[in-house]
């Protein structure tokens, strides 16, 4: 790889880095880039995913003040999202995307409207089967592909636990960041991830996901919620445009 993509590849991740922390797209720039440096479409996932890992240090290294207080909870619920992602993963190596591709657009569309108007109730806090259910479910998209993934954990937190939209916000990024992390130790044991391409990309979602969580807190909370609402419904008809005009 030569020093202009591998530049390229650096400032793809900062913006991808950004994005992910702040309304969860990062996928949607990382992704398209791998394909347009000439990875194939598994090859561009699995790289993708080992290298967003390092968003979720530089968003934890950033959310401190969110993340005050929240240990407790993160340990609940860390397992269950580190589970989804390794079943994700296993799945995207053992099956066709097809599926996925179809069911993708409903999930992302679904929780973008559940942030545009969030319930009045809550499942049960994290303590709730309901809730670690969900978690469960929605991660193991992130494991499998991931695109707007952020967008469904982001909503899955918001029926669960009443908390600020930035707080919130932190909470799915580290929790995202686990279930990356364990797809990702599965596909650096048996994917085709290409290192060449994952470490500038990797570089630049460490610093795009440090400065992340910086804007979001900016955002005021019901303004962080309805762009990340409409972030998602764009991607859900995108992704659904690609998956049903085939």
């Amino acid at each position: 790889m030569i020093v202009g993509e591998t530049f390229g590849l650096l400032i793809v991740g900062v913006a991808a880095g950004v994005l992910s922390t702040v309304v969860s797209l990062a996928s949607i720039i990382s992704y398209p880039a791998l394909l347009a440096f000439g990875l194939s479409p598994l090859t561009a996932n699995v790289t993708n995913t080992v290298a967003l890992v390092f968003t979720g240090i530089g968003a934890a290294a950033g959310s401190r003040p969110e993340l005050a207080g929240e240990g407790g909870r993160v340990r609940r619920l860390g397992p269950v999202a580190a589970l989804g992602g390794a079943t994700g993963a296993f799945l995207l190596l053992v099956t066709p995307a097809r599926t996925f591709e179809l069911i993708a657009p409903w999930l992302i569309a679904m929780a973008s409207l559940l942030l545009a108007r969030p319930p009045s109730g809550r499942v049960h806090g994290d303590h709730g089967v309901l809730g670690r259910v969900g978690l469960f479910a929605v991660t193991i998209y992130v494991g499998y592909f991931g695109a707007a993934g952020g967008i469904l954990v982001f909503a899955v937190l918001a029926a669960m636990i009443d908390h600020s939209a930035a707080r919130l916000n932190a909470m799915k990024n580290v929790l995202s960041g686990l279930a990356n992390a364990v797809a990702a130790l599965g596909f650096a044991l048996f994917g085709p991830v290409d290192w060449r391409a994952a470490v500038p990309l990797a570089a630049g979602f460490l610093l795009g996901g440090w400065v992340g969580p910086k804007i979001a807190r900016r955002v005021p909370g019901h303004g962080l919620r309805y762009l990340a609402a409409a972030c998602g419904l764009a991607v859900a008809i995108k992704l659904g445009w690609d998956a049903y005009s085939r």
